[in-house]
Formats: C-alpha cells, structure tokens, sequence
C-alpha cells in the first residue's frame, strides 16, 4: 500500500529513524510524516497552515495539497470535524494553496528526513515528550514541529528558563554582564535560552555551559548545518548537554525572514526575556516585541547612556516599559511578578514580511523568476511581484531579460 505517493514501507523506515522511541505509536506514522512534509511547505509562522491542520490535522491536510483539493472542499472538510476557525480559514486559504503547491516536492521531503536520521536530528511533534508546552501560547502561528539535536529534558527544563538576547557586535561590558547573568541564573535552576548568535548569545550558552546549566539554542535554519559556522564547536557541546532545536527540517537555509520568526520561539520558549545590550534597531528588539506580545516579562540592562551598543536596551526602558535589571536577583523579580507584567510591544521598523522574504530569495548574479521566487520565499506569485513592484521603486531590485536581481 501507498500513503501520500510512498511505499509504507519506505514511510515508516523515514519516520522511524527520526523518531524517539515510543513516540511514533502516540502519534503514528501518516500523522508524523505529514507533520514534518508541512515543515518543509510552509515558512515559519504561517498562520493559515497553522488553522488548517488544527481544524483537520496535517495527514488530511497534506492529502489535501497532494489531490489539489478546491478551497471550498478543503473548507467543507474542516467544517465537518466542526473544529478550528473555518471563517477566517476560508478568506485566506486561496492565497496558501498558491504558497505551498510549488513547495511540494516529495525528492525534497525525503532527502530532509534521510539527512536528519544521518545527523541524529529528532523528530518532536506537539504531544511528544520534550514538546515545550509554552509554545502553544503562539497559537496559528505556533511551530508545527521542532527537529531537535540533543536531550528532550533540556526542552522540558524551559519550564522554567530566561532568554539572554542582545547584539551581535557586543561590547566587553555587554560580555561580562552576560556571562555574569548566565551562570547565576543556571545556578539558581533557571535553563537559558537563546539563538547562538555571536555575541550576547554566545555568552550566554558559553556560561551556561561552564556552570554546568541547562541551555537551549533555537536555530533559523536546519539543524544539520550549525549557524553560524564560527558557532560549530559550541552548538555541538550544547547538543551534547542541552539541545539546539529549529522548526525548520534539515536543509533549510537561515534567511533574515527565518531569523525573525525565529525570534518568537525564543520568547514564547523562555518564562522571561532580558536584553542585555543591543542597538536602536538591533534584531533584539523583535524578540523584545514578541515576548512583549505573549504577555512573558522582558527586562533591559542598562548601559553608559554614550554607547550606542546600549540605546536599544535604554529605548524598550523609556518607550516600552521593559524592566531595568542590573543583577541576576533582578531578573528572578521578573518571574515572581510575572502576572503583574505589562509591557508594550517593540515595535519593527524594518521591511514588510513579504519584502524581507522576496529580498532574501534573490540573487545579485543570477537573474530568477517570480514563480521561482515566490517558492523560494513561500509566498503566492502574486504577493510575490507585489513585493518585487516595491522594492523595484526603491531601488533595491532590478528586472533583467532572464528575470530579477537584487541590486
């Protein structure tokens, strides 16, 4: 017998080997290899793939996609299990068929799970074990499944957990606070949780690590590349203590797009947010905004107010009511007055979504088309000359007989 085009026999050796033991007679085959061919349809945070497989789960979802179901058999289908918000799903589920089509390649789906099984990647799909419960909070834009390379308990054990974030170009202060903040927290039982950036996020593994504590890095891409690469040696000790997760299969490459969505794992993962430093427009800031937004306590360090490696954290102080911290003893206050937090959201300056995601999927050599394009970035063709007809007005990209570049 076939499901979804393969061989049961060749489904259950994919899944099999990437699943911890157990796991695969909770959820079962069909369901776990939909839920991991969706991680490779779908950008992150794509909420309207989030609201159909919550109203029919992702096997009948993927069967969906692969027939070429109509959206209005699609919908009629969701409204039958009576479950999920068919409303909002049926204005938006169009414009999804278009993202997702030129995405479904099984050759691709394949190859990430043979190569997640060749790196001892894990396979968790919410329900397993080491499925951290607190991202739920996210909803429809929730992960729809993490690749984990390293301990469920140190995914359980953010229960618990602080999220360290800051600059990329860190200062000595910036360092020395980080590493300080670190190994007390994990010495106090706290996990930490970060990107594995260099800099702030660094420091904040690196210390963790040396107290003996629990720490997690949630990576933009897949989790058989270590990113970035100068990070290789720490990612595979945290791997060896802790575990670095991404929603993203194997394969996937780290984009500014992902990086972003990614942010939001970090702070819905994390009981608290701490920005230790960052600039007026550091990437931080969008952690910030996401933690802000689930309602999870954020917290700043302040800096000399001279350096400008310090204005970000000194800016979610004065216009976002982000708590000054200077100490671990600090920090901790922010959990125990967790249910009085009220923090506004940071705000994004940068490019619209579907912009950064165009910009990311272009080359400036190689001319490509907009339905090429568009299944790069996992956005309708056209959204995808939406987006192209802007960022041509400014300039940032430019049409070319074989097709666009960025400029």
């Amino acid at each position: 017998m076939k499901t979804f085009g393969f061989d049961n026999g060749t489904l259950e050796r994919l899944i099999v080997a990437v699943s911890d033991e157990g796991s695969v007679a909770d959820c079962g085959i069909d369901a776990r290899f939909a839920a991991a061919a969706w991680s490779a349809l779908v950008e992150p945070g794509d909420g309207t793939a989030g609201a159909l497989i919550a109203a029919i789960g992702p096997a009948a979802a993927l069967t969906a996609l692969i027939e070429a179901w109509s959206p209005r058999r699609i919908i009629d289908a969701a409204r039958k299990v009576g479950d999920g918000e068919t409303d909002a799903l049926e204005a938006e589920l169009s414009d999804a068929l278009k993202r997702w089509r030129p995405r479904l390649r099984s050759d691709d789906i394949v190859r990430s799970l043979e190569q997640a099984a060749r790196v001892g990647a894990t396979l968790v799909v919410r329900g397993d074990s080491g499925w951290p419960g607190a991202l739920d909070d996210l909803g429809k834009h929730g992960p729809l499944v993490l690749w984990r390379r390293g301990s469920a308990r140190a995914c359980e054990s953010t229960e618990r957990s602080f999220a360290l974030v800051g600059a990329r170009a860190a200062t000595t202060y910036g360092e020395h606070v980080t590493m300080e903040a670190s190994a007390g927290l994990v010495r106090r039982g706290f996990t930490i949780v970060s990107g594995a950036a260099y800099g702030i996020d660094g420091m904040a593994h690196r210390a963790a690590l040396v107290a003996d504590g629990a720490t997690v890095a949630i990576l933009a891409g897949g989790v058989d590349r270590f990113y970035p690469s100068g990070h290789d040696g720490l990612l595979r000790s945290i791997a060896r203590t802790g575990a670095v997760i991404s929603e993203m299969p194997c394969q996937a490459a780290p984009t500014k797009w992902r990086f972003l969505q990614r942010n939001r794992l970090i702070a819905a993962m994390s009981t608290a947010t701490v920005v230790v430093e960052a600039g007026h427009r550091s990437g931080s800031l969008n952690t910030a905004g996401h933690a802000s937004a689930l309602g999870r306590p954020l917290g700043a360090v302040p800096g000399p107010v001279t350096s400008p490696a310090s204005a970000g954290c000194h800016r979610l102080i004065r216009d976002y009511a982000a708590m000054c911290v200077t100490n671990v003893d600090e920090m901790i206050e922010l959990v125990d007055g967790a249910d009085e937090a009220t923090v506004a959201p940071a705000r994004n300056l940068d490019r619209t979504p579907d912009e950064i995601r165009v910009i990311d999927a272009l080359s400036a050599r190689s001319p490509r088309t907009v339905s090429d394009i568009a299944a790069r970035c996992g956005l309708s063709v056209a959204a995808a000359s939406s987006a192209l007809g802007v960022l041509d007005l400014e300039g940032a990209v430019a049409e070319r007989e074989r097709g666009w570049v960025r400029v």
